[in-house]
Order: structure tokens, then sequence, then C-alpha cells
């Protein structure tokens, strides 16, 4: 758990790799795209068309019926407009740091791309549903899932820390959450197709399920030790299974060697040591 401080520095935050990437990428990004608007404007519109994220192209395919599954990421690098851009790009900055200094660069931008992800299926999961009067049909652009996951992780792990908006009204980390997400429910259930802040809540959704529930040290160390775990699992269950097949051999054989219940060989001309009783009394043998 981080340490929680009272207050955030006026000064900005370090710019840490990983959202250094992301920031270079989404304005690499814009920058190209609304260059080619000008000169191949139709060019422009296809890329649009085929990196937004529209759930009828995820789900029933897009050019050769092929499911547009890329674009449950490739939407969070394509922006509406430059303050649309702007200010995403200082929450990723504001935020983003601070998380990435605690987790590191491998947690941070697996955290940022499961809000990112967990957005984009929640969008294409109510879309269906018409709900909000939202429909497969529209498109979404943006990288405010991702950002939301963010700033509702950082109010929930530096909760009493002070944030300033606009630089001059001091605000505790989990009041600057709530009302953030307060705010996108509100547009949600206030505009009929809201799919904007619809993307926002699930974004923020995934970013509290990930920090209350999933593994504190994140996916890759969770699975990595769940699998050497199962592995080391089958290799004593297959050293059993050998030494049971060896026992058998050597009972029809006429020899008398036994197998201890892990499966090693245990020499039956061998004295035999129990707790307290081997060579040396001080020590203990298991």
């Amino acid at each position: 758990m981080p340490s929680m401080r009272s207050t955030m520095n006026f000064g900005f935050p370090p710019f840490t790799r990983a959202v250094k990437m992301l920031v270079y990428a989404n304005v690499a990004i814009y920058l190209l795209l609304t260059l080619l608007q000008v000169v191949m404007p139709s060019f422009a519109q296809d890329l649009n068309t085929w990196f937004e994220l529209k759930p009828d192209a995820v789900v029933n395919g897009f050019a050769f019926h092929i499911p547009a599954v890329w674009q449950l990421v490739t939407y969070s690098f394509i922006h509406a407009g430059i303050l649309h851009i702007l200010f995403n790009m200082l929450s990723l900055w504001m935020f983003g740091s601070t998380l990435e200094q605690d987790w590191g660069k491998q947690r941070f931008l697996e955290f940022y791309f499961f809000c990112v992800i967990g957005a984009a299926l929640t969008t294409i999961v109510l879309s269906y549903t018409g709900v909000l009067g939202m429909s497969p049909k529209t498109a979404t652009v943006g990288a405010s899932g991702g950002i939301y996951g963010l700033l509702v992780a950082f109010g929930i792990l530096y909760a009493e820390q002070r944030v300033y908006i606009y630089g001059i009204f001091p605000i505790k980390a989990k009041w600057f959450a709530i009302i953030w997400v307060a705010l996108a429910l509100f547009g949600a259930l206030r505009e009929a197709g809201g799919v904007a802040n619809v993307a926002h809540l699930g974004g923020a959704a995934f970013g509290f399920a990930y920090v209350r529930w999933l593994p504190k040290r994140g996916f890759r160390l969770a699975f990595s030790e769940q699998y050497y775990g199962a592995r080391n699992r089958y290799h004593k269950w297959k050293r059993r299974q050998a030494a049971k097949k060896f026992q058998v051999y050597m009972r029809e054989h006429d020899r008398s060697e036994f197998f201890d219940e892990h499966g090693n060989y245990r020499d039956p001309n061998a004295p035999r040591k129990g707790n307290g009783q081997g060579d040396d009394p001080t020590k203990w043998v298991n």
C-alpha cells in the first residue's frame, strides 16, 4: 500500500516511462489523423472507422466478417478534438505517474489496459440492451475509460491526499474521484445515447474491481505463481505414480525395496531414522 501523503505538490509530477510512452503514442496518432484529414480526408475517415470502437463491428465482424477485436484497445488512442486529448493526457500524467511509481511499469500498463478493455466491454454489452438509448452502431473514441480507472485507483489508494482543482481549490482525492464518477453517471442518465459516459463508468468500475479484488501484485505474477505451483504438483504426482509402478515391479520379482509417501526410494538395509533419531541427536530428521 502506498504511503498516504496529505497534499499533492504544486510542481508537476515526474514523467514516468509508461505514462510518457502512452502520451507520446496518443499525441502522435492524433497529429497524424489531423494531418490526414486535411490532405487525405477519405483515408483518415477509413482509419477512424477501422480503429474506433463500434460494438457491431466487434461482435458481428468488420471487413471479411472478421470480428474487430483490436478495437477493444485501439479506440483509446483516437480522440475527437484538441480539448478531448488535452484533458485526457493531462489526467493520465497527473494520476498515472504516481501509480506507475508505486506499481512499476509492467503492472501500471496492465492496469491501464485492463480498464480500457473493461470500458469497451461495458459499452458493447450495454449497447445491445438499448439502455439509455445506446446503439451498437454508435462509435466510441478516447482514452477516458482508462483515465477514469486511474482516477478511481488514485482515489482509493491516496484517499486522504489533497489535489488542487485549477491549482487553487484543494479537495481530498477520494471526493475528487467520487465527484467525477457521479458526473459521468449523471451525464449517462441525462443524455440519450450517452456512450462516452458509459465508457467512463465502465473504466471506473473495472479500476475499482482491480484495486479491491484482483491480485495485489498484478495478473502476471499471480499467473506465474499458479503456473509453477501447478507444474510442481504435476511433477510430484508423476513421481508418485512412477514409484507405485516400480513397487509393483519389485514385488513381482520378489524384491523388498520400498518407497516413502513422496515417491522417494527408501533403502531397506539403511537404518530407519525417525524424528529426533538421526545420527546427530541434536537434529530433527524429517
